[in-house]
């Protein structure tokens, strides 16, 4: 699953007439690059959830790309009138997706990291309800959001923070709690759910090394594309 309703006000005004998603990096929308490396690992079926002028990304990438990545859509602001943040987001999803999924933010910019199916499987028979791809800590997030423990568990609270880069393998038992298919809409955040899980022991993390950009500012954007 990519997220991919978000408003984008911190991009603004490149997003007044534009979802964040659509924006040109190094001359090609920001999104293409995951649907690119989705398709690259193996994994041929993706769900998209939109709000903010999101029928301008359906009608871009339409049902399937070039290389036969099909794509599917869960239209929040069609339905709901705007985004349901990100756990309201992903419930609304959850009928379209698998027992196990990836996530991925649209506005991030990680152009060698591998969805792949050794990932997927291996946190598959981990028992864990999520496993966190984290990065070092950026400019504008130094305090970081997780620690990581020797034995690959995330962790809350000050020690060795890093930031979640926003990919991540989930298992739909993570979401039991919430309304299946959220069919009345509710706006969830997923931190509290995450933080949560993660002081119950269930959730697992690691770092990745590569090249990662939250592309949420102008500068940012501009800065990737000179």
């Amino acid at each position: 699953m990519i997220l991919a309703a978000g408003r984008g006000e911190r991009m603004r005004p490149l997003t007044d007439t534009c979802p964040k998603p659509l924006l040109r990096l190094k001359g090609r929308p920001l999104m293409e690059y995951h649907l690119e490396a989705f398709g690259r690992g193996g994994f041929r079926d993706v769900v998209v959830n939109t709000a903010w002028l999101g029928e301008q990304i359906e009608d871009h990438f339409g049902h399937e790309t070039a290389d036969g990545v099909r794509i599917r859509y869960s239209h929040e602001g069609r339905d709901f009138g705007g985004a349901l943040e990100t756990a309201g987001g992903i419930a609304r999803a959850l009928p379209l997706l698998a027992d196990v999924f990836w996530i991925v933010a649209g506005d991030v910019y990680m152009p060698e990291f591998l969805f792949t199916r050794a990932a997927h499987d291996q946190f598959a028979a981990s028992g864990k309800l999520a496993h966190l791809f984290l990065v070092a800590n950026p400019p504008h997030n130094v305090k970081g959001d997780f620690g990581l423990s020797a034995d690959g568990l995330a962790l809350n609270g000050p020690e060795g923070r890093h930031t979640y880069s926003t990919t991540a393998l989930y298992r739909r038992e993570f979401f039991a709690g919430l309304p299946a298919g959220n069919p009345q809409g509710q706006k969830l955040a997923l931190a509290p759910m995450l933080r949560a899980a993660i002081d119950r022991g269930e959730v697992s993390a690691e770092l990745y090394h590569g090249p990662w950009t939250d592309v949420g500012t102008p500068e940012r954007l501009a800065a990737l594309n000179s």
